[in-house]
């Protein structure tokens, strides 16, 4: 799968469902019927909606792990709670599971953000927390990720 590109701004409905934007659902189109899979997000307050194909490589890391560590173990279980496979019905709605709904605090307005292989769902209140600040921590950030000279560490 190619990358994801755009970030879009959509209503979840009273039952939890939005529906995929246009573009997004092109970008999608090859893997819809493969369904995908809903979970929590490590680091940020929001929902990672993973289309199957790359749930299934990052699970193969995952299985690789050595279950006779207790972190391994307290890192699976606390990586893969809450998971839901979830699809896209016919009409281009998906529907957002009350549990991750709560964790991702999503009522009514969200964003759907590309992430290179997957989709952020946030609450658009903290989604726009989460890119706000100014433009000199991001250049920071950026150096300090993409700016290494090893070819294995940033771009060259």
């Amino acid at each position: 799968m190619n990358s994801l590109i755009g970030t879009y701004e959509c209503k979840v409905d009273a039952k939890g469902r939005l529906m995929l934007p246009v573009s997004l659902k092109k970008q999608l189109s090859a893997v819809l019927q493969d369904g995908f899979v809903l979970k929590r997000s490590v680091f940020n307050p929001c929902l990672e909606l993973y289309p199957m194909e790359e749930w299934n490589v990052l699970m193969q890391k995952i299985n690789k792990l050595n279950r006779f560590k207790k972190k391994n173990i307290d890192f699976i279980r606390k990586f893969t709670a809450g998971v839901k496979m979830v699809e896209v019905d016919a009409t281009g709605r998906l529907l957002i599971p009350k549990d991750l709904a709560v964790f991702g605090g999503i009522s009514k307005e969200i964003v759907l953000a590309s992430a290179v292989n997957i989709v952020e769902i946030w609450d658009k209140d903290k989604y726009e927390q989460s890119i706000s600040g100014s433009a000199d921590d991001f250049a920071e950030l950026a150096e300090e990720v993409m700016g290494q000279d090893d070819e294995d560490y940033g771009i060259s």
